[in-house]
């Protein structure tokens, strides 16, 4: 019981500090569940990441469901959804109530465009630690640029770059035996 308290307390603190949406989410999992408790690897959490930019759903809820699953099945995953979502649905609750009457207030406005840089920091730290992390070869960097032209000045569907990423990943990176017995 303790462990569920835990993974539920644990998704609710993540849901009060994080900010900017899913990517803006990896600095945070790599501090508190990464270094601090090592619940998950760096390559767990973009595996997550992957699946859950081709899942229905906000990434950062997908991933926190596929973490809390890992630790502790099915009940973890929903408790780790519930703890993510929960701060949130406060937050947002109590802002509706009151943003009406506070939304022209210039002090506000500032605040917003403050919180919209920082957040843009965030996400900056996350793409430098999914460089850091997954260009570790030639072929993994002339993936990031063929999605990269594709998506920026061909417009490609993401779920199109996604799935051919996917199958060109695992011709090229699925173990040297497998290729062997394969032909």
């Amino acid at each position: 019981m303790k462990a569920y308290l835990e993974l539920l307390l644990t998704f609710m603190k993540l849901g009060c500090i994080t900010f900017g949406g899913g990517y803006a989410m990896v600095p945070v999992l790599d501090r508190e569940l990464i270094r601090k408790k090592g619940w998950i690897t760096m390559e767990e959490v973009m595996d997550y990441y992957t699946i859950g930019q081709i899942t229905p759903g906000i990434i950062a809820v997908n991933v926190s469901t596929f973490i809390g699953y890992k630790r502790k099945g099915l009940l973890g995953g929903i408790l780790a959804t519930v703890g993510f979502v929960f701060p949130g649905v406060c937050l947002i609750t109590v802002i509706a109530l009151f943003l009406t009457n506070f939304a022209d207030i210039p002090a506000v406005q500032h605040a917003f465009k403050g919180i919209r840089v920082a957040v843009g920091g965030l996400i900056l730290d996350t793409v430098i630690k999914l460089f850091k992390g997954v260009f570790k070869n030639v072929q993994a960097v002339i993936i990031c640029i063929l999605a990269f032209a594709l998506s920026a000045f061909w417009s490609a569907s993401p779920v199109l770059l996604v799935t051919a990423a996917g199958v060109v990943g695992f011709f090229l990176y699925r173990p040297a035996q497998q290729k062997e017995s394969s032909q």
